[in-house]
């Protein structure tokens, strides 16, 4: 089973909560590659959460540990735990340590970290007046533990800087992903400014002209660049359809037997097992919980509401919910059909190679999720990839 770990400002990567059959030593080297064509200079970042003993802190290039200060309110500049890092077309080794954190890298300029009393403040560029906005960056995320490495391609907040993530296994083959198509950088962003609807105002250029992000669904109603209404129509259809029909979803490719049956009442979609009882219930969805899996979407750690929301989740950011009764559909050939659709995680996975992202914080249900993991890893790659 899979269990979340969270660290600071609420990321949550994923690790096996059994030990594996190999010990995992207390570091492991991480590569990392610039192949990004750029002549800035790369600042590294290792921060999170130490496993062993819960403390926030970063890493440094050796994997050494370092705490952070107690913060204050208002917030107080952070320890600069930056690592220089490699010139285009050089790599360097830096050890990971076991944590579930962020490997951070910015072009040109230092990211702004802060400390309160409640711990680090990281990067929200969502917001106009937060120091990293004009900052070209971008992150991974990653736990290493005892049992093995999980590491990640993120975009669940934004689409920025190209890299590619990777881990060596003991028989001396490499996984990998995140890598873009040839093209893909800029191709994502010119399929994102030819969509109707607002959606191009997620992409935030700096005063010279270069464009530094677009910013997730969620994080564009936040700041007001999407309209809040841009899935109510897809919405409404479902709520419709499923006031007359049934919604089966059987969250466990494993357990075929464990199903769930969804009937719309009013404004509330209920859940009942195979005995007719109702096990959970859903307020009828705004965008906003759509694209963050929250709120009106909560999906607890649980056995029952927390994997019937994630099905959910997929289904309304995939737009399959009207097309297909039976959830999760897991077949890539379904997803995106309607007009009506994320149409930021769309177009990234039409540029990613393997068409692999974490465009939407559940874009894993049916594994279509850009991570790769091993039970004990030999080294981790970070490969810093070409704009153009």
């Amino acid at each position: 089973m899979v269990a979340a770990l969270t660290f600071a400002a609420g990321c949550t990567v994923f690790g096996l909560a059994a030990p594996a059959a190999a010990a995992v030593p207390a570091t492991i080297p991480l590569t990392f590659t610039n192949n990004s064509g750029r002549a800035d200079q790369v600042y590294v970042y290792d921060i999170g959460t130490q496993l062993s003993t819960g403390r926030q802190g970063w890493a440094d290039a050796s994997g050494a540990f370092h705490a952070w200060p107690v913060g204050g309110n208002p917030p107080t500049p952070a320890p600069d735990a930056s690592i220089a890092g490699p010139a285009n077309g050089q790599s360097m080794t830096l050890q990971l340590p076991k944590f579930s954190g962020r490997i951070y890298f910015s072009y040109g300029q230092k990211l702004v970290f802060k400390l309160t009393t409640g711990g680090l403040v990281q990067p929200a560029v969502q917001n106009p007046t937060d120091p990293n906005r004009d900052i070209l960056f971008n992150w991974s995320e990653y736990t290493l533990n005892d049992a093995g490495l999980w590491i990640n391609s993120t975009q669940v907040d934004m689409f920025s800087a190209p890299y590619a993530v990777g881990v060596k296994a003991p028989d001396g083959t490499t996984k990998s992903t995140g890598h873009l198509k040839p093209g893909g950088y800029n191709g994502f962003f010119s399929a994102l400014r030819g969509q109707p609807g607002g959606w191009a105002n997620l992409i935030q250029t700096r005063s010279d002209g270069t464009v530094v992000r677009a910013l997730s669904p969620g994080h564009g109603i936040e700041s007001g660049a999407l309209p809040a209404t841009v899935m109510d129509d897809y919405v409404s259809r479902v709520w419709s359809k499923y006031a007359g029909s049934t919604l089966t979803v059987t969250p466990f490719a494993d357990q075929p037997n464990t199903t769930y049956y969804g009937r719309v009442s009013g404004n509330v979609m209920n859940f009942t097992n195979g005995s007719g009882a109702v096990v959970t219930s859903f307020q009828k969805p705004d965008a906003d919980s759509i694209f963050g899996c929250y709120k009106l979407l909560d999906a607890p750690n649980d056995l029952v509401r927390g994997p019937i929301s994630r099905a959910l989740c997929a289904g309304f950011n995939r737009s399959t919910l009207l097309a297909n009764p039976n959830q999760p559909d897991t077949s890539s050939a379904n997803f995106y059909q309607d007009a009506v659709t994320n149409q930021y995680a769309r177009k990234i996975h039409a540029q990613m190679a393997d068409g692999k992202a974490y465009a939407f914080a559940f874009d894993d249900v049916g594994n279509h999720e850009s991570l790769v993991n091993d039970g004990n890893p030999q080294r981790a790659y970070v490969t810093l990839d070409p704009f153009s």
